[in-house]
């Protein structure tokens, strides 16, 4: 079933996307009512039992909220870029790619790591002589004056310290040889390759998935894929022999717990 717009026109775009992944339901609903309708179901909307997928401030504490009564894939923070630099890419590039993070919102961080002081001067003249045209520049320089950084290092190895460090929501390499380097990092949503690998085009139309931990939560999460749809159930069989060990064990463990029913529940398993 695929939803109407409001014009009564189904979307082109969501009938294909549908198409492609095997939906068969489709609404078009968003923001934190829509999280509130897929969690405890409406009289059109049935209640699922996971919610996934990106969103703003509003559409992250909804999901928060209703954690525990669905599962979710994460609850995201604002966004983040942290750039690796040789000084060998173009600095409006890199300026540019900062301006792409820090225009989300005020909150989001955007953060040069370089080897060549020389090129962050240019990045940042790079800054000042964009920044006036951008239609969000208000927003672009208050997120750079807040959580904004352009950060001299001695080696490209303290760079990839640091940003193990940082483990940021998405990570470009804009180095000569950047895929020498992949393996130095081992904390980050995702690692953008290499001067053309821009992190603009993982957000709309590159890689498997970008729905990525943020605030260093990439230490211990990874981005959303299949394994988040999938999950396990454990599978208990014990033979009459195996009891007789196990029940004394877990007698003795619930006794010192003051268990006193579970003990006998173990106990009444024992023979002789």
């Amino acid at each position: 079933m695929v939803v109407p717009t409001p014009r009564g026109e189904k979307n082109p775009l969501v009938l294909a996307a549908a198409a492609i992944t095997g939906v068969d339901r489709v609404f078009t609903i968003g923001g934190a009512q829509a999280v509130a309708a897929l969690a405890y179901g409406t009289q059109t909307i049935a209640q699922v039992d996971k919610i996934v997928g990106p969103g703003n401030a509003y559409v992250a504490e909804a999901k928060r909220r209703v954690f525990g009564t669905v599962g979710i894939d994460m609850v995201a923070g604002p966004s983040e870029v942290l750039i690796i630099s040789d000084g060998s890419g173009h600095a409006e590039w890199v300026a540019m790619d900062l301006f792409a993070q820090a225009e989300h919102d005020e909150l989001a961080q955007s953060i040069l790591l370089c080897t060549d002081a020389a090129f962050i001067d240019a990045v940042h003249a790079a800054i000042d002589r964009l920044l006036p045209e951008m239609p969000r520049r208000e927003t672009i320089a208050k997120s750079l004056a807040s959580r904004g950084a352009l950060i001299h290092v001695d080696s490209i190895e303290q760079a990839c310290t640091l940003a193990n460090r940082i483990a940021p929501e998405h990570l470009e390499l804009a180095l000569d040889h950047a895929e020498d380097w992949i393996d130095h990092i081992h904390h980050a949503g995702a690692i953008f390759v290499g001067h053309w690998a821009v992190e603009a085009l993982g957000d709309y139309c590159a890689g498997p998935n970008h729905v990525l931990p943020t605030m260093r939560s990439a230490r211990f999460s990874s981005p959303l894929g299949t394994y988040d749809f999938q999950k396990r159930t454990s599978i208990v069989q014990i033979s009459q022999a195996g009891a007789q060990h196990l029940a004394r064990t877990a007698a003795i463990l619930a006794d010192g717990e003051g268990l006193q029913a579970h003990a006998r529940s173990a106990r009444m398993r024992l023979l002789g």
